[in-house]
């Protein structure tokens, strides 16, 4: 059995050799499993690509792949499930928190007969934004990508050879991966994982490129606009009742005079409102037009001891390692 590991690797430069020599130490401790790696340089400027040549040059199980600049982890992984040749593949990050001594929980998981497995941490060692993050993710996913209501996410994944055959199909510049996990299939199970604090360095996960993961929602769903739909409709009745309100006091209370502050106050939250909705729109428009300007999903600058299936095909192609 030829399990594949996938690793995007962002400034990883003192922690993936271990990653990587740990994860083979548990393989030897099991008889009939394999593994194999691809390991994605994200635009690293460190030299975390050095080392991942020289894994490369060490073990030829070892597949490294350097992408032009910084993608995101979600793309990066995108270009490492084209290298992959397993039955299964597991993606798992490079900073010891997704530690190998969990691998086969999530493993024999997955041979119960599921398509994914996620592995679950009952105590978690983020920060406290990162956690804050991950609920609100949480509940977007649920809400926006029709997650099933009783399975957690997590970026310590394995799922099976063709659910990897479908995800790579996905060409778009801007992919969620868990996105496409839930489009192609609900056959979807969890197991408890240990949560391990990280070796080395901090999170790559600024607040912008938290946000922009999150709006990476919106590639899947119609959910903002439907919520603006709604919005509106809400908006246009509150405008109408309040306007028989005005109405029906002036009536009985001709005296008091209709102030400029009440219309004030409606306008800036119609206005408002409106601004809104057209953001939604904006933002569906930007990406369609990203879309349509075929904005590159990664680039690959050069690879080491890589094979690259391509999509809709069976036939490998030999990539050498200089190639650009």
């Amino acid at each position: 059995m030829l399990v594949s590991i996938v690793i995007p690797c962002y400034y990883s430069e003192k922690t993936i050799r271990r990653v990587v020599e740990l994860v083979m130490a548990e393989f030897d401790k099991n008889d009939g499993y394999e593994c194999e790696f691809v390991l994605v340089n994200d635009g690293s400027k460190d030299g975390t690509f050095a080392k991942i040549r020289a894994l490369g040059i060490q073990y030829p199980n070892v597949c490294g792949v350097n992408l032009m600049r910084n993608f995101g982890q979600h793309n990066a992984l995108m270009a490492s499930l084209s290298y992959t040749n397993g039955e299964f593949i597991l993606g798992m990050d490079d900073d010891m928190q997704t530690h190998p001594s969990q691998i086969f929980k999530l493993i024999h998981k997955i041979e119960e007969g599921f398509d994914v497995v996620y592995g679950v941490y009952p105590h978690k060692k983020n920060s406290p934004l990162k956690n804050l993050s991950s609920k609100i993710n949480e509940v977007s996913s649920r809400v926006m990508l029709n997650r099933p209501k009783d399975i957690v996410s997590s970026n310590f994944w394995i799922i099976s050879k063709m659910v990897k055959d479908e995800v790579v199909k996905y060409d778009s510049f801007n992919p969620y991966i868990d996105g496409i996990f839930y489009r192609v299939t609900h056959n979807i199970g969890n197991v408890p994982v240990e949560h391990f604090k990280r070796e080395s360095g901090t999170s790559g996960y600024t607040f912008k490129k938290l946000l922009n993961l999150w709006l990476a929602y919106w590639n899947f769903s119609v959910i903002p606009l439907r919520i603006s739909f709604f919005l509106g409709i809400f908006s246009m009745a509150t405008g109408v009742l309040i306007s028989l309100l005005v109405i029906i006091n002036k009536i009985i209370y001709p005296d008091i005079p209709v102030g400029w502050s009440s219309t004030l106050c409606i306008m800036v939250v119609l206005l408002g409102l409106v601004l809104m909705v057209l953001g939604v729109i904006g933002e569906y428009l930007g990406k369609i037009i990203l879309i349509l300007n075929n904005t590159p999903q990664y680039i690959v600058r050069e690879t080491v001891n890589a094979v690259r299936r391509k999509p809709a095909e069976t036939v490998c192609e030999t990539v050498n390692a200089d190639e650009k």
